[in-house]
């Protein structure tokens, strides 16, 4: 079952939620269900049992996204 990330565009909040079938996900912070699906980085084993961080910049680079993983979530 596909486990996806939403952020809400009533409140703001950013979530994981598993949708099964036709369900229709409502944020779990104020329970509405204007929910924006956002792209998340895939997770990939290599070979050498290390996971490589997809999808995000180097530290001294600028942020990739307006919702990068190095910026403060509000």
């Amino acid at each position: 079952m596909p486990l996806f990330e939403y952020r809400c565009s009533e409140c703001g909040g950013v979530c994981e939620l598993l949708v099964r079938g036709r369900e229709r996900p409502v944020c779990p912070h104020c329970q509405q269900d204007a929910l924006l699906k956002l792209m998340s980085a895939a997770a990939v084993q290599t070979s050498g049992g290390q996971l490589p961080i997809a999808g995000c910049p180097p530290s001294d680079a600028p942020p990739c996204n307006p919702y990068c993983c190095r910026l403060p979530q509000g």
